[in-house]
């Protein structure tokens, strides 16, 4: 945002200094003729009022030739602004396909294939059925992206932004892929619907980390309000306990804290990720709004 802001076209003329220049050369030719010779001083007036008329004209001219340059380099910026935009959007939501609907699927497969006793292969018959049910669920999901793409923007309709009520399907997502998770949302009942998105996507993309690096393991993901001198903070955290015994991690494709750095940015808050004992810690602190 702060680039394509920067390159903001700017608005600069100096033909309205050029008048006032020539308009005070006049005054001081008058000035220094005064009033001694009347004629001399009338043509020089007369003189100077067409000059005058003329710069002014000419200025008139000049200034609405460069607005409307402006104003075309103005619109091109906004145009190419609002795409880099859409390509971020999209972009987001390849990775969350990717990363939380495609990922967890490997995640499933790699628990249920290390599964030893009794009721190993049951748990590995519910394995098959959650992956294929992630899978029809990713292949939805992209179909409906592509056909987005191909569409008319102004014939889209947008779909709501997920947020805290969905969070239960989230962890129960996360849990089937082998995680035990420990919910508190204190302090969530109120939120507007853009910092209800980004914690979301934040847990989303936290728990999906965790799933791919960690694996079986404990997290607890707990939000809190917080008062400052800069005003009301909602501080969501996710940590888990580390890397279960003999897990290989599964790295991704490399986006994921920046996209939630972002997320955490556009709402004027910041995240950061620790290491806290044998896991990490992934801490968000979102400025609140009210949201009505």
């Amino acid at each position: 945002m702060s680039e394509l802001s920067a390159l903001r076209p700017q608005w600069r003329s100096g033909s309205w200094f050029v008048v006032a220049g020539t308009l005070a050369g006049i005054l001081l030719v008058l000035a220094t003729l005064g009033v001694d010779n009347i004629d001399a001083t009338r043509i020089t007036a007369v003189a100077a009022i067409v000059v005058a008329a003329g710069v002014i004209l000419w200025a008139v001219l000049r200034t609405r030739r460069q607005r409307r340059v402006h104003e075309e380099s103005l619109t091109a910026w906004a145009a190419e602004r609002a795409q880099r935009e859409e390509r971020l959007r999209i972009a987001r939501e390849l990775h969350d396909l990717a990363s939380h609907g495609l990922g967890l699927i490997t995640v499933r497969a790699s628990v249920a294939r290390r599964l030893t006793g009794p009721g190993a292969e049951a748990e590995r018959e519910r394995a098959l059925a959650d992956i294929e049910q992630a899978g029809r669920a990713a292949t939805t999901e992209l179909r409906r992206m592509l056909s987005v793409l191909r569409s008319d923007p102004s014939s889209v309709v947008p779909r709501p932004q997920p947020g805290v009520a969905d969070l239960p399907a989230l962890v129960a997502t996360a849990e089937r892929a082998g995680l035990t998770v420990e919910v508190d949302l204190s302090g969530t009942a109120d939120l507007d619907a853009a910092t209800q998105a980004a914690i979301h996507a934040i847990v989303a993309e936290s728990l999906t980390n965790v799933a791919r690096h960690a694996g079986p393991t404990a997290v607890r993901v707990e939000t809190r309000r917080d008062r400052t001198a800069g005003g009301e903070l909602l501080i969501l955290s996710i940590l888990d306990q580390g890397a279960a015994p003999g897990w290989r991690s599964h790295p991704g494709a490399g986006h994921g804290v920046a996209g939630m750095r972002e997320r955490a940015a556009v709402l004027g808050g910041s995240l950061r990720v620790a290491m806290a004992g044998s896991g990490h810690l992934v801490e968000a602190r979102l400025p609140l709004v009210d949201a009505g």
